[in-house]
């Protein structure tokens, strides 16, 4: 399913508060009890949301993320404001690595049009997107592709990105935790993370709204290790006074 403006509303509050009730979803959009049912059952037979007696909350919260295909169309326009932002802020002529993610694939259709880019990847996506630039040049992380969402992880990703020092890091995060932990789900991808976020001069974090409050089970980095953030929407509490005490420089692509 591709969920319209009302679903997609309905997800971000259960993704926010990780369970809540039919209730309290029907006030918070102004739809009544019945709307809210039927949204809540098209969306659980997607395994977007897992319904309990009363109330809806996020499915297998921190041990595994949503299917490839439903984070392609889950906040895409949000995600693609986020990619015209970062895009119009990096400068031509530098060296960049992208990872694994819906977000930064949205982020290379954006730089296609980019002059003097050379591009480090451990995302197949993003590199067969990037290939359609000719004036940029895409190097493919070596290790093994997770066949669900085209993304290269283990420990020869963690070598081969060790040999270099770019100038731009733009990473996706599956969550943003209230502690100011950046958070993902495979152990293996979260050591490439790691590794990029080393190797690079620059971070800049692409995350949607959707992730604030989000819990997953591994520690990527923590805010302090970012320089830049381009979200979607303005973050809730508590998280513009930790952005403030970490000094990231805040966008939000409206």
């Amino acid at each position: 399913m591709k969920p319209n403006p009302r679903q997609l509303n309905l997800l971000a509050a259960v993704q926010q508060q990780g369970s809540v009730t039919v209730e309290h979803l029907a006030d918070r959009l102004g739809v009544t009890l019945q709307t809210v049912r039927r949204d809540v059952q098209r969306m659980a037979d997607e395994g977007l949301l897992t319904r309990f007696h009363g109330g809806v909350r996020v499915p297998s919260s921190t041990v595994e993320n949503i299917a490839h295909q439903q984070r392609e169309t889950l906040h895409a326009e949000g995600k693609n404001r986020i990619a015209k932002a970062v895009a119009a802020a990096v400068p031509p002529d530098c060296s960049l690595i992208l990872n694994i993610g819906t977000t930064t694939e949205a982020i290379a259709r954006a730089l296609l049009h980019h002059t003097g880019l050379r591009v480090i990847t451990n995302n197949l996506n993003v590199a067969t997107i990037l290939s359609a630039n000719p004036k940029c040049e895409v190097i493919v992380v070596g290790g093994v592709v997770r066949g669900r969402d085209q993304g290269i992880v283990g420990e020869a990703a963690v070598d081969f990105i060790g040999q270099f020092k770019v100038d731009i890091a733009i990473i996706g995060i599956s969550a943003i935790e209230a502690d100011g932990s950046l958070r993902d789900y495979d152990f293996r991808e979260v050591k490439v993370s790691q590794t990029i976020i080393s190797h690079a001069r620059e971070v800049w974090l692409a995350a949607d709204s959707s992730k604030f409050n989000r819990p997953a089970m591994v520690e990527v980095a923590n805010l302090h290790q970012i320089d830049r953030l381009f979200t979607d929407a303005p973050p809730p509490d508590p998280f513009p006074a930790l952005l403030n005490e970490a000094q990231v420089r805040f966008e939000a692509a409206l």
